[in-house]
């Protein structure tokens, strides 16, 4: 079955957009991204700049990690029905025109083929049923069910969008009683110990959301969660942005703004990668204009400016402020002194 060389398992597949939402989960069950990373070798790998694709031996490390703190066997599945995925790209706005269930399916499944491709799938009619199965591609070992879960929680939300009932089946046992599962999926039933991972959607089921009025509207709250994740991550900025006003100095570095804000200072990072912004360009900023003032307005010596603005001597802040403005603070002061001649 895993004939895949083992070469492919070191390949970028996987959008790190998705790591980042588990590491927002699992801080939102109380697991720290420093405990989380931990021993995984990842988290420089997550804080490289621009769009980022893990392999499928990083995806495995991370999910082995969490698996060290979550005893819950529905977290996973809970995981997969928070991805969203309705709310973003084109699948959502493609829904919108879709009337065939079929094609819907086709359309579910080749949109989790190129999103996550971990597990593959297959889609078959039969009847007045469609049978969305899923199929080891990898060698998951133990971790196998989490992932199932994790597919099984990101279909259900997309098939809540085109069906009102559908059908659930596990090869694997759970440990939780079937009332909670089901408290977790209200819109499906659902087998375990069965022979195979697959949804079971009927042809005759009434569509989930009836217009396009409604599911616009759907998609349009969908997006909304984003914007207001957004706003969050941009009320965070003006925070740290605050913090370094208030202490420009080395009472200013990411850890201590960290500390004072509540979070680590890799968690910190993040969010504000998140933003689009980094820590060190707020800081540079907020010095550029102080050092700026200082040089115009007082007669305040240059090593103590440096001193003020957390520099170890005179030298490192006139190569940092040559940086910024491409003239030296020497230079700035005595321009300034000649205009005022």
């Amino acid at each position: 079955m895993f004939r895949i060389n083992s070469m492919a398992y070191e390949v970028p597949l996987v959008s790190g957009l998705y790591a980042q939402r588990f590491i927002d989960f699992m801080e939102a069950r109380g697991i720290s991204r420093d405990a989380l990373l931990e021993g995984t070798e990842l988290d420089e790998v997550l804080e490289g700049p621009g769009p980022l694709l893990l392999s499928i031996n990083q995806v495995t490390r991370m999910m082995t990690s969490a698996r060290r703190f979550l005893d819950d066997d529905m977290a996973a599945f809970e995981f997969g029905k928070t991805l969203d995925l309705q709310g973003h790209g084109l699948l959502g706005f493609a829904l919108l025109k879709q009337k065939d269930f079929r094609d819907l399916a086709n359309m579910v499944v080749q949109y989790l083929r190129v999103s996550l491709p971990i597990l593959d799938m297959r889609v078959s009619c039969s009847g007045d049923e469609i049978r969305i199965a899923l199929q080891d591609v990898w060698d998951l070992k133990e971790l196998r069910p989490f992932f199932v879960n994790i597919y099984m929680g990101s279909i259900y939300s997309l098939t809540s969008l085109i069906c009102r009932k559908f059908h659930f089946e596990f090869d694997f046992s759970v440990d939780h009683e079937h009332e909670m599962w089901q408290r977790l999926a209200p819109q499906a039933s659902l087998s375990f110990s069965s022979s195979g991972n697959q949804v079971v959607v009927p042809l005759s089921g009434r569509p989930a959301r009836d217009g396009n009025d409604e599911l616009a509207f759907y998609l349009a709250s969908a997006r909304s969660r984003d914007d207001v994740k957004a706003d969050e991550h941009m009320e965070l900025v003006a925070r740290v942005r605050e913090e370094v006003l208030r202490y420009p100095g080395r009472e200013g570095t990411l850890e201590r703004v960290g500390e004072r804000l509540g979070m680590s200072a890799r968690s910190l990072r993040h969010h504000l990668k998140l933003a689009g912004v980094s820590f060190h360009d707020i800081r540079n900023q907020v010095r550029k204009t102080f050092a700026t003032r200082y040089l115009k307005d007082t007669n305040m010596p240059l090593h103590k400016i440096a001193e003020v603005l957390g520099y170890s001597d005179q030298a490192s802040f006139t190569k940092a402020y040559r940086g910024w403005t491409g003239a030296t603070p020497g230079d700035i002061r005595r321009g300034f002194l000649q205009t005022q001649s």
